[in-house]
């Protein structure tokens, strides 16, 4: 077993190996690292090029910029370059790098200079970085140059110690990437006489970067910087090779502490200590406590305390562990060699003599163990206050007194009992009484409990049952023998129980939050809606914590009451002020704090991955949350936090997406608009000129075509305003067909009369079923339905006839609209009726406005029938709108009228 355990604990880190498998079929990038221009990193990049074609390599240029340089120009010669592409860039030629073109080349390694580069607005990519990551993805090995100062997290360091603002900058991530950072470092005086002589600048350009830039004490300081990232990115290097290869720390390549707290008053000095020790060796610091697996939490104050340390530990920059155990020097060296940390930041006191007989202390215990691990032990002083206050002095005595008075009453008890056993029977195993004894005192009260009541049971046990009786003198040797034996069976037993006792505490606490947790990610997974969440965070927190909750968020920029419980909650000034700055500042406020404190609440902000999403005041009533309670209302908060954050981007999503179809809608719009009023007034007004200004000098013919033309594009601008008209009416549903009998022959008649007029060259064929009967609707609005799917036909449906057809079906009258065109894709024959949709003829042009159909579908849904199209896919050619209207029985009066009418 403790094979099979130590093999498990020294496999490869997962993540890491997984980041190894990601760059398996990659470039490999290799940054040439500088802290400043001048320093050499193009010349030393062309230098190790010129190497690798020397010996045969395949390595090609495709950028360097060489600024004037004559010594880095030189070096060019013999090596294979990359023509550069051209590109126009606000009215002049710019050269950029030919990202294809290297694609297409595909060498082993390319030279790209100028990481930081920004690309023409034209190019592919906007930044140069973006082009290098597409080479690598392609297998290509990258060779750049880059200056500290465009790093992004460094170029606000840069700006503040230069006072020149950093224009190009590149995320820290494509040097975290990299892998090979080669540090091309000069002195900061040789730099400065390279630029007195020109090396680095042309002279124009060198005195001003010298009365700016270029100065001893900016230089020394982007010095700095650069050979600080390049140590941190060699040891973050050195720590993925240890975790690949499962090699457990420390390594000495750079400190990682790993500091130990615990619920003591001493712990947060033992955080602050540790933040100044990482903070002067640039380290990376782990604060983390080790809590008993099968302990029920006794000291509330201290889990408090402890709840406080680890928040400052977090304030302070640290990454912050919980981790359970019962041994804590193996779960402290265990993590300890995990997280490759070279020191143990611990704190301890000074033990008093008696207690350094019995037992070692934390940080001797470590001491003892830690081999090649540094032991920083931070002691205490007097001035730190006790770490027991008088009341909680007087809690334990008042514990302490009833878990012996629980012992003394059940040895007491078993030794009355096994007295009246006594005077009627004389038994040899009697002892098994006070062994009852021990374990009944052991699950009422404890360990403590049952070592008290093993020895009362000795000391009984020998007095009134062993000879001579009623003394604690023992006649018989292995009556002595039996009486240890039976101390020792008795305290390990009342040991075994009370230790069964606490973990089944332990349990139950721990059953109940987990399914306290889990009720309320499930309530959460059901809502949607944000108020949903609010009220749902509100009951919850009220029924686990029985206190006055009070959910607040932002609204319209100002912080709102948005639930509480109970409901008629009302917060005073002092609450809404305390509120507010935890809301503004992200930080607890109001009661038990140190922001605020008249507050009956206590305010704590709820963070999202985007930020506060609204604060959660618990009403404290004088008595602090113990940490259970603490630790649960954390994980609501959490997770309600998420879920409010979640609702407020759905939220806002469907706004957008609202936004962006009205847009679309609203384009759609303008461009047809545009064209079809465009283009009849063009015609009109070309026509009202032409016989202004020649009206005396034309013929008649010439004044009449004029004319003609005048009364065809008002009458088109007439339809396009009424087919707008109706598609408004359509939209705010104040459609209102009628419920007259139809006569669908009649309607179809004069729609062809009209169709005839309008499209003179259009030829129309009907074919009707005979004893066609009447149907229920409006025949001015079927009359507009059948002209708006001719007008449709004469614009898709090429130079053949129009055909309408009309048959009864069973209880439906079918009515249908043909043309032999082009057809209508399969995808297609739904969005025909949607807004705006216009399908594009055979020379590419879209006609019409793409209103005419889903006015029609408007119509006949309000006529109680059904539109649809068809465009059979056997013939390719043709499409076909099918028009269903449902035939009901004529009432006999409306018989009677309609044979008086025809009479």
């Amino acid at each position: 077993m403790a094979d099979s355990d130590r093999h498990r604990e020294k496999r490869a880190d997962p993540d890491a190996l997984l980041a190894l498998a990601g760059a398996q079929g990659r470039g490999r990038l290799t940054v040439f690292l500088g802290a400043a221009p001048g320093v050499g990193k193009t010349y030393a990049m062309l230098s190790r090029a010129r190497r690798m074609k020397e010996d045969g390599g395949d390595i090609l240029v495709g950028l360097v910029e060489t600024h004037g340089r004559s010594e880095t120009a030189a070096l060019l010669e013999g090596l294979e370059v990359l023509p550069l592409r051209s590109s126009p860039y606000r009215g002049r030629t710019v050269e950029e790098f030919d990202l294809d073109a290297a694609l297409a080349r595909h060498p082993h390694t390319i030279v790209v200079d100028e990481l930081a580069h920004t690309n023409a607005p034209e190019s592919r990519h906007p930044k140069r970085y973006q082009d290098i990551d597409e080479l690598l993805a392609a297998g290509i090995n990258v060779w750049t140059a880059l200056n500290i100062q465009h790093l992004e997290s460094l170029s606000d360091v840069v700006t503040q110690i230069t006072g020149v603002p950093v224009r190009e900058q590149i995320p820290d991530t494509v040097l975290k990437k990299a892998d090979e950072v080669l540090l091309v470092d000069l002195p900061p005086a040789e730099l400065l006489e390279r630029l007195k002589e020109g090396k680095v600048y042309l002279p124009a350009n060198a005195a001003r970067a010298a009365d700016s830039f270029f100065r001893l004490g900016n230089l020394t300081a982007l010095r700095d910087l650069a050979l600080r990232r390049t140590a941190d990115r060699v040891d973050d290097q050195m720590v993925d090779y240890l975790k690949q290869n499962a090699i457990e720390g420390p390594w000495p390549s750079a400190e990682r502490l790993l500091v130990c707290i615990g619920p003591d008053a001493l712990s947060e000095k033992v955080v602050r200590i540790a933040s100044r020790l990482a903070s002067g060796l640039n380290a990376h610091w782990i604060v983390a406590s080790i809590e008993p697996v099968d302990r029920a939490v006794a000291d509330q104050a201290g889990e408090r305390r402890l709840d406080d340390t680890f928040r400052l530990a977090e304030r302070l920059g640290a990454e912050t562990r919980r981790v359970k155990g019962s041994d804590f020097v193996e779960e402290i060296l265990r993590l300890a060699r995990r997280e490759h940390a070279t020191q143990i930041v611990i704190g301890g006191r000074r033990q008093s003599f008696p207690w350094r007989l019995f037992r070692r202390s934390l940080p001797d215990a470590l001491m003892e163990k830690a081999s090649g691990i540094g032991v920083y032990v931070v002691t205490g002083d007097d001035a730190m206050p006790p770490p027991t206050t008088p009341v909680k002095q007087r809690s334990l005595a008042l514990r302490l007194a009833r878990e012996v008075g629980t012992a003394i009453a059940t040895v007491a008890a078993a030794t009355g009992f096994g007295l009246t056993i006594d005077e009627w029977v004389r038994l040899p195993n009697i002892s098994i009484i006070y062994l009852l004894a021990v374990l009944v005192s052991a699950i009422s009260s404890g360990y403590l409990a049952a070592i008290v009541a093993a020895l009362g049971s000795a000391v009984a046990y020998n007095f009134f049952f062993i000879s001579p009786f009623y003394t604690l003198t023992i006649a018989e040797p292995h009556e002595v023998f039996a009486l240890f034996v039976f101390l020792a069976a008795a305290m390990l037993t009342g040991g075994l129980t009370s230790r069964l006792r606490e973990q089944a505490k332990v349990s139950g606490e721990r059953s109940v939050t987990t399914q306290t947790l889990y009720d309320y990610s499930r309530k959460l997974s059901g809502t949607a809606k944000q108020d949903d969440v609010v009220w749902a965070t509100v009951s919850q927190l009220q029924g686990v914590l029985s206190r006055t909750v009070a959910l607040l968020l932002p609204d319209q920029g100002e912080l709102r009451l948005q639930a509480s419980w109970p409901p008629d909650t009302e917060l005073g000034v002092s609450d809404m002020a305390a509120a507010r700055w935890a809301y503004e500042k992200s930080e607890e406020a109001g009661s038990g704090t140190g922001t605020l404190p008249n507050s009956a609440f206590r305010f704590i902000p709820l963070m999202s991955p985007h930020g506060v999403v609204g604060v959660c005041g618990i009403q404290q009533d004088g008595e602090l949350l113990d940490g259970t309670e603490e630790r649960m209302l954390n994980a609501i908060l959490d997770q309600s936090a998420v879920a409010i954050d979640r609702a407020r981007l759905s939220k806002e999503s469907l706004r957008q997406a609202t936004a962006l179809e009205g847009e679309r809608f609203r384009s759609a719009l303008l461009a047809s608009v545009s064209h079809d009023l465009k283009t009849p007034l063009a015609t009109i007004t070309g026509a009202i000129t032409s016989l202004r200004e020649l009206g005396d000098r034309m013929d008649r013919q010439s004044r009449d075509d004029l004319l003609v033309s005048i009364d065809e594009e008002s009458a088109r601008l007439s339809r396009f305003l009424a087919n707008l008209l109706d598609m408004t009416r359509i939209e705010s549903g104040s459609v209102e067909a009628k419920r007259d009998w139809v006569d669908v022959p009649d309607v179809i008649n004069s729609t062809v009369e009209r169709a005839r007029k309008v499209f003179p060259e259009r030829v129309v064929e009907v074919q009707l079923a005979p004893g066609l009967p009447l149907i229920r609707g409006d025949s001015v609005l079927l009359g507009q339905v059948l002209f708006n799917l001719v007008d449709n036909a004469d614009k898709y449906g090429g130079a053949e006839p129009i055909r309408i057809y009309a048959r009864r079906d069973e209880d439906e009258l079918v009515l249908s609209v043909v043309d032999m065109g082009k057809g209508i894709p399969e995808k297609d024959l739904e969005q025909v009726f949607e807004k705006f949709f216009r399908r594009g003829k055979p020379d590419g042009r879209a006609p019409g406005t793409g209103l005419g159909l889903p006015i029609a579908r408007g119509f006949v849904e309000a006529m109680g029938g059904t539109i649809k199209a068809e465009s059979p896919a056997q013939k390719r050619k043709g499409t076909r709108m099918i028009l269903r209207f449902p035939v009901e029985d004529m009432p006999v009066e409306d018989l009677s009228v309609e044979g008086r009418a025809m009479s």
